[in-house]
Order: C-alpha cells, then structure tokens, then sequence
C-alpha cells in the first residue's frame, strides 16, 4: 500500500537515531520489525512511501508505531535560532526523526543489553535474543526468517546456555531477572504505563540492573513520554561543551526527549567539535 506524509518523516536518521534496534536499512528500503510485526517500508516519492502491510495494519498499528498524529514540524518550529543557534542547527541536521511508540516490554530488555555496548552488538544480541526463542513472523526481503521479539515468559523460559549463546555477557542476570518479575506478575509494565513520572522512574530503578540512564530510554522510548531526556556519553558531552550554563528544559516542555534526540544524532555525525 501507498502513503502520503507531509510531516517530518526520515527513515534513516530514525533508523540511526539510537532509539530503535530492528529497524534496519536494506536495499531500497528498511525492513522493521517490531514485537511480534514486521514490515518492509521505502521511500517512493517526495512525500509518498511504501508499505508491504494492509491498510487495516497500518491504520491499525504502524500509524501509531511511526508516531503520526503528532506534528513535528510544528515542535522544531519552537526552537528560536536567535536563542539556541546549536539547538537549531541540531534540529535542521536530524530533521525527520521522530520517537517511535515501541513497545515497553521490547525497549526495557533493549536497553538493559544495550548498557557498556555499541549499536552494532546490541543489535547483534537482540538478533540472538529473538532467534534463541525461535517464533517465525514471516520473512525479510531476502527470504530470511524474522522472529518475534519474546515475551517475558518466553524469555523467562530460556534456559542458562541459550541465553548466555546471545553474547549479552554480565547482562544476562539483569535479563533474566527482568523476564522473572514481569513474567510472575511481580512487576506490570502496563500498570506502570499509568503512573506518574517520579512513580515510574522509582519503579523501574528498582529493577536489577536498571539505572538512571536506562531508566530515561525506558521512559522515553518505552512509554513515549517525551519530555524524558535520557544523558549517556554524547549527551553529557553536549551540555558541558555547549551548555554550560544549563539547557532550557522549561523551554522545551514536554517535548525535551525530541530535543535530546536532534542533539544526539547531531553531536554523533556532525556538529560536536
């Protein structure tokens, strides 16, 4: 099926936005999956894209999934290049990238594995991850299977070899852990998803293994809420170089995660001196 979008939309710079880990250039396009749905998508005009769904999947989920009834332009319009030239200029090079609605469950795990590694192995061990469990969706492209991302009690369900077979190192026990308590019904992620934020933030540092950086992607990519600003090695950088005074969060409220995005992907490929 075809669509049209007007807003902000850029495959690759969400795919390299640090937020998302199987979502993955290929060919003309991008192969996505996403807990138990995947899809090929490709650009096919200036507004005009390309999907292998039905319309009633993309009404249905990849609408939602691609976070399209917000508007994008309208929350980088606020920055004013007078009061923030870096801010700005961050915003014009990531121009496109919008926070994906991932699934709690999928981002908690993903971020656990994702502490002390590069992009390229956490996507690795996720692969891993999904293939250990083995629940075939469908197939890429190229013919190959593509697996579910495991629920909990899949994932609680692996034994010590399979899971230590997906390279996650020290992080297993953290992993394993957080399988057992979701799976258990010790901790409800959708519950969480109605709580406050200080309430889900408490929550979730009480996980093993979660600290506050993982905690913030959590909160961020997990329950979409965007005024989350998660700090890891880049985004320190940025604000001791570039803000030394201190970001304006009040500014941007609720919208700082979207911020904390531009600055991410623009620090990483180009403007942090």
């Amino acid at each position: 099926m075809k669509i049209e979008i007007f807003d902000d939309f850029d495959l690759k710079k969400i795919a390299d936005s640090g937020q998302c880990f199987r979502f993955n250039e290929h060919g003309d396009g991008y192969e996505v999956t996403a807990s138990s749905r995947h899809l090929f998508i490709k650009k096919s005009g200036e507004f005009e894209y390309e999907l292998d769904c039905s319309p009633d999947e993309y009404e249905n989920f990849w609408k939602n999934y691609f976070d399209l009834g917000l508007d994008y332009r309208e929350i980088r319009g606020r920055i004013d290049k007078d009061e923030d030239d870096y801010l700005y200029r961050a915003a014009e090079f990531g121009k496109g990238i919008r926070i994906l609605r991932q699934d709690p469950w999928e981002m908690l795990i993903s971020f656990i594995i994702s502490q002390r590694k590069n992009i390229p192995a956490i996507k690795a061990s996720i692969e891993k991850l999904c293939a250990a469990v083995s629940r075939k969706i469908g197939t890429d492209s190229e013919g190959r299977a593509v697996y579910a991302f495991p629920t909990p009690e899949e994932l609680a369900g692996l034994s010590d070899e399979k899971l230590a077979s997906c390279s996650l190192g020290y992080r297993d026990k953290y992993v394993r852990q957080a399988a057992l308590d979701v799976a258990s019904g010790a901790v409800s992620l959708d519950k969480w998803g109605d709580a406050s934020d200080e309430e889900l933030m408490t929550g979730l540092l009480g996980l093993f293994g979660v600290g506050v950086k993982v905690a913030n992607c959590e909160i961020l990519f997990g329950y979409h809420r965007l005024d989350a600003f998660p700090k890891d090695v880049w985004i320190n950088r940025v604000l001791e170089l570039k803000y030394p005074n201190g970001f304006n969060f009040d500014k941007y409220a609720p919208y700082n995660g979207i911020m904390q995005q531009y600055l991410f992907y623009y620090s990483r490929n180009d403007g942090l001196i």
